[in-house]
């Protein structure tokens, strides 16, 4: 890694993919956690659904509790599957995978710096000399 991040020995149409593959992953990252998300979600609403069996039976609601129970509670919510095996599948068959190109484009072009495009950015788009706005630690202003 450089201290310039912003690396003037790389060709803008390189910098340009490196930012867009970062950007591609920051995308898979969020979408990773709208899964995560949904795991918690739909295991919260099976406790709160064995709440209602529960409640059902205690009002003397039987049948609807036991095919409640036995229909609903504990279902796949995909086939053959609960939530946290939908989440380990992703990490494990694409997020990973994902991650691992991002490393090896970032390794093999720009010696593993991280945000080159962005370090660009910041470079055209400050105020040099300007409080707030210093290049950066190490950096010269």
């Amino acid at each position: 890694m450089t201290t310039d991040r912003s690396r003037p020995d790389l060709d803008d149409t390189t910098v340009e993919a490196l930012g867009k593959l970062s950007e591609a992953l920051e995308t898979v990252e969020q979408a990773r956690g709208q899964l995560y998300g949904f795991h918690q979600h739909s295991g919260k609403a099976d406790l709160l659904l064995q709440d209602a069996v529960e409640l059902f039976r205690a009002a003397g609601h039987t049948r609807l509790a036991d095919d409640l129970d036995r229909d609903l509670v504990g279902r796949n919510v995909i086939a053959d599957r609960w939530t946290f095996q939908v989440v380990e599948d992703y990490d494990a068959s694409y997020w990973s995978l994902f991650r691992s190109f991002d490393e090896r484009a970032r390794t093999e072009l720009a010696g593993g710096d991280r945000h080159v495009y962005e370090a660009r950015m910041k470079q055209r788009e400050r105020t040099r000399g300007l409080p707030g706005h210093e290049a950066g630690p190490g950096l010269p202003d």
